[in-house]
């Protein structure tokens, strides 16, 4: 479905079809592009690893941290790929780099083989070589946002109608409106939840992108 395709059904299920309407076009615009990101990060619905733009990180020797496009949301696995051939490229938290590397952050020995994802950015550890590139595969969110009246959602066809439910959620959600309905909003947001499962918080994605085993250790007298 396209955006008019889905501005329409939501009018048909809320009842909104008559003018003045209870929400404008640009309110339910602003909500189905929520939707649609809310569905990628829960359901990790779309897996990249050939859009350059998104994917590819020319590396330099003088520089060891670097953006990671926008729309990426997980990184599932890191290739590093230059004159002296190919390898992966492993994740890891500062802490256990602080444990088993103590010297990591001035590296420059040992060619790169570990990395440090942050929310917006990446920091390589080890030493670069000229003409080193990253190779990514992730979980990205959609690359535009639904704006003309022809745009459709990204993510697959069968999961377009879902998004509905997100923007009734929203729309019965608005306070000191005649359209306020917190029940009804609570019922949209579980039937979105049920299809596309819950939102990790942010402590669950750090422990996801950093890959440790959590293991309790003994404290000995």
């Amino acid at each position: 479905m396209n955006l008019k395709e889905l501005i329409r059904r939501f009018r048909t299920l809320a009842s909104d079809k008559a003018e003045p309407f209870f929400w404008s076009d640009g309110e339910l615009t602003d909500w189905f592009n929520d939707a649609q990101e809310q569905a990628c990060m829960r359901g990790r619905l779309l897996r990249d690893d050939a859009t350059s733009a998104v994917v590819q990180i020319a590396l330099e020797p003088a520089q060891h941290t670097y953006p990671l496009h926008e729309s990426v949301y997980e990184i599932i696995s890191i290739t590093l790929r230059g004159r002296s051939g190919t390898r992966a490229i492993t994740i890891k938290s500062r802490e256990w780099l602080d444990e088993y590397s103590q010297d990591w952050r001035d590296e420059q020995e040992r060619p790169a083989v570990w990395a440090i994802q942050d929310e917006t950015s990446l920091r390589i550890v080890g030493r670069i070589e000229e003409g080193d590139v990253l190779h990514l595969d992730v979980y990205r969110l959609p690359l535009e946002l639904l704006s003309l009246s022809t745009d459709e959602p990204e993510i697959h066809k069968a999961s377009h109608v879902h998004l509905l439910d997100w923007v009734l959620h929203q729309a019965y959600s608005v306070p000191d409106t005649e359209a306020f309905d917190p029940q009804r909003s609570a019922l949209a947001e579980q039937k979105f939840t049920s299809y596309f499962g819950e939102l990790p918080d942010s402590d669950m994605r750090r422990m996801t992108r950093e890959d440790v085993p959590h293991h309790n250790r003994a404290i000995l007298p």
